[in-house]
């Protein structure tokens, strides 16, 4: 099959186009072939050398696809299934654990489909359960035109919640205010007069929460822009990583909390993968949650789309197109 291989840790151009053995599926796992494969930051991590792996390894862990074989003969041939924790889903066909699948309703868009469970559950884990929004919640959302700001700035618009979404085009500004941001801001200049630039916006006060996934370039502001007693959620490193943090920084700036999740965490049981992401899919297929996938690269074009992601020419999902 055709897959994309990592055989040393670098940069895009270390993604290679090339054959390998298809993988064969255990008894708690389907074989499925893949249609689309999500490319996602934490792609990036593991292909860098950032987050370990053993090399050499198929990059991805999300997609969309239809199943090719059941070894209990459960789920039959061509159900059409998405996944967000498969290792080597850059690939022709892919191995997924069988209770780490979800259907994928009817009438719902493949592309979409396939990036909708690891951005999706991640908003809804951030939004539901690392600081639960409601029509009282002020939040700032940094990276707010990617995959995850646009699906969570929809999560918490739907509760009523006042939205401040940081971005760095005004072409990504207006994405962010379609999906519901109260206010989209440009990145740039000094942090201090960006976050004052939000709280005058937010009435005076700081915001109840921060979501930043971009990391070290945006972790001073997440401090300067939270109220007393606020939480700086800092669940993504796009820009490296937020390193040597002075707890006397979070005392001066108002007994902040902060916390560095990861969704692995929050989908530990089966009956909470379950949950999110049949919550996600349900919000797909009903309307209520738009998934944008701005580009449709080909497999053998994985290396362009790594380096279009981390340049930040891309809004919304990006994904492979492989059968």
């Amino acid at each position: 099959m055709k897959a994309i291989i990592v055989a040393e840790h670098g940069g895009p151009e270390v993604l290679q186009f090339t054959d390998t053995p298809a993988p064969e599926p255990s008894k708690e796992q389907l074989l499925i072939d893949v249609s689309f494969a999500g490319v996602n930051f934490i792609d990036t991590y593991y292909r860098s050398g950032a987050y370990p792996v053993n090399l050499p390894y198929i990059p991805g862990s999300e997609g969309c696809g239809r199943v090719a074989h059941d070894p209990q003969g459960l789920i039959a041939e061509g159900t059409l299934v998405a996944w967000h924790d498969a290792p080597g889903s850059y690939a022709e066909q892919v191995v997924v654990d069988r209770n780490r699948v979800v259907s994928v309703p009817e009438g719902v868009d493949e592309r979409a489909a396939a990036s909708m469970l690891l951005q999706g559950m991640t908003a809804h884990y951030l939004t539901e359960s690392v600081h639960p929004v409601t029509a009282d919640t002020s939040l700032v959302v940094t990276a707010g035109a990617g995959g995850v700001g646009l699906m969570l700035t929809q999560m918490a618009a739907a509760k009523g919640a006042r939205i401040y979404s940081l971005v760095s085009t005004e072409d990504k500004a207006a994405l962010a205010r379609e999906a519901g941001a109260t206010e989209a801001f440009i990145y740039g200049g000094d942090a201090g007069e960006l976050a004052q630039r939000i709280r005058d916006a937010n009435g005076g006060a700081g915001v109840d929460v921060v979501y930043d996934g971009v990391g070290r370039d945006t972790f001073d502001l997440a401090l300067s822009v939270c109220r007393p007693r606020g939480l700086v959620c800092s669940f993504g490193s796009a820009s490296g990583d937020v390193t040597g943090v002075d707890l006397q920084r979070l005392n001066r700036a108002g007994s902040l909390y902060v916390t560095r999740p990861k969704l692995n965490d929050y989908v530990a049981t089966d009956d909470e993968f379950r949950l999110r992401a049949q919550a996600v899919a349900r919000a797909v297929e009903d309307g209520t949650l738009r998934i944008d996938v701005s580009r449709v690269y080909p497999l053998a074009d994985a290396a362009q789309a790594h380096a279009d992601l981390q340049s930040r020419a891309t809004t919304g999902s990006v994904v492979l197109g492989i059968a």
